[in-house]
């Protein structure tokens, strides 16, 4: 996805709520009122109930449906806040604090505001973002009227950072012909060629076409597909199972169903961010001074680096270096990485007490800020365990949809440490996927507090 239409996005989601708020402050600033006490709560009221309630216009509508649909719903969204609000205020007996003069600007100029910030954002940051040609690649499964219909409504949508290169289909191209308007996109193989060509093409978005008759070769597929990053999507439906994220949308009036695909999209990547961001520094600006006393430490008590780089895998199975305070003798980065066990020769005796009280994970807050892990999230393997561990476990990769984490919650769940079993590491993928399907931010709050009770208590780090 182009970086400038992840901000787009990030934008849309946003301006409801903070233009409403700036409205607010605005009309009651022109007014001569204060702004404290109720204000304040009608404030922070007015941001959720916004947030939750008034969606964002149709950027990828033509004109006529933007005036006549998007605007006209944008503006009947607001007006039912504004009823759930009276409400409220007259449910609490807090009216007769606002200024009604104030209040009633309020209300009759906000919507304006909405219309004319979506207006700016559609004609002309659009065009910025079209500027961006960097799209991920698609590809769908058969060939067919809807997924040639499919195939054009999103080469056709530049806003969505996608394009279709090519169709995958059993079928020859004169069979299919006969029944169907070939379409101008290219055919890449027979659908058992397809995980293979996802793999080596770094393909993102695979759009799978065939009628729900054809189960037993779904399957097939999306078993192929396990080893891959690429997010997965169904047209129009099929017999669902054990999904990751799964949930209806529609392209254009063409309903689809992601199969798998990553939970951070949208406004839950920007509030994943910016927790990220913000808790992140927080941390790092208290920890400064015993990070400078781990670093005297580890220079006093053996030779060698401070930080221990690593490459792991990251966001989509890319390869990212991992920052840990060194705590062993040796700075294994090879094909071939042997997992600490109980009483290592190669630890140190102060990386034995960074190990153990996970100190030694401190450095990973600046992989954070860089935005290359986030604070909750997966844990990184080493990319030998990942390569080993892929062909032996169905759905390892998916874990790679997020950014890897410091912690998770396959490490609150007792699965940290040594994982020198299949079944152990089944465990933890288990636990990664469930993850992914129930992300929240109260879930990670959660995680991060039950990691401090886990990292005292606990007895499988060494």
């Amino acid at each position: 996805m182009p970086k400038n239409r992840q901000l787009l996005i990030a934008l849309k989601n946003l301006v409801n709520p903070v233009m409403a708020c700036l409205s607010l402050v605005g009309c009651v600033w022109l007014y001569l009122e204060e702004f404290e006490g109720g204000y304040v709560a009608l404030l922070i009221l007015s941001f959720l109930l916004v947030n939750q309630l008034v969606d964002g216009v149709d950027f990828e509508s033509d004109s006529n449906r933007f005036w006549n649909k998007s605007v006209v719903a944008l503006v009947l969204q607001w007006f039912w806040v504004i009823g759930l609000l009276l409400m409220i205020g007259f449910a609490s007996k807090g009216t007769a604090y606002f200024s009604r003069p104030a209040l009633f600007l309020w209300i009759v100029v906000t919507p304006f505001l909405l219309v004319a910030m979506h207006w700016l954002l559609r004609s002309v940051l659009l065009k910025w973002v079209f500027s961006d040609q960097d799209y991920a690649k698609a590809v769908i499964v058969v060939v067919s009227e809807i997924s040639r219909k499919l195939a054009d409504e999103i080469n056709s949508n530049r806003l969505m950072g996608v394009s279709v290169i090519g169709f995958f289909d059993d079928r020859t191209q004169e069979r299919s012909s006969e029944t169907e308007k070939e379409s101008p996109i290219e055919r890449l193989g027979k659908i058992a060629a397809a995980a293979d060509y996802i793999k080596a093409n770094n393909v993102q978005h695979i759009y799978v076409a065939l009628p729900m008759s054809a189960q037993p070769r779904i399957l097939a597929l999306l078993d192929d597909l396990r080893d891959t990053t690429a997010s997965i999507y169904f047209v129009p439906d099929i017999f669902l199972f054990d999904l990751i994220q799964a949930n209806i949308s529609s392209i254009r009036g063409i309903p689809i169903v992601a199969v798998c695909q990553s939970p951070f999209v949208g406004v839950n990547a920007t509030i994943k961010r910016a927790s990220d961001v913000f808790l992140s520094l927080l941390i790092l600006l208290l920890i400064l001074p015993l990070m400078l006393m781990i670093a005297i430490g580890i220079k006093l008590s053996s030779p060698g680096p401070v930080l221990f780089k690593q490459r792991r895998y990251g966001l989509d199975g890319q390869e990212i270096l991992v920052y840990k305070f060194r705590s062993m003798t040796v700075m294994e980065d090879s094909g071939q990485v042997t997992q600490a066990t109980r009483n290592d020769p190669r630890i140190t005796p102060f990386g034995r007490f960074l190990r153990k009280t996970s100190l030694d994970e401190l450095p990973q807050f600046i992989n954070v800020l860089q935005g290359h892990m986030s604070i909750v999230g997966p844990r990184p393997h080493a990319i030998s365990h990942n390569e080993l561990y892929r062909s032996l476990i169905k759905g390892y990769m998916v874990r790679h949809k997020v950014k890897p984490g410091i912690t998770g919650w396959a490490q609150v769940k007792g699965f940290r440490g040594e994982t020198d079993t299949v079944e152990k590491m089944q465990a933890r993928i288990d636990c990664d996927l469930d993850y992914l399907r129930n992300w929240s931010l109260f879930l990670d709050l959660l995680i991060i507090f039950r990691t401090i009770s886990v990292v005292i208590r606990d007895k499988n780090a060494y």
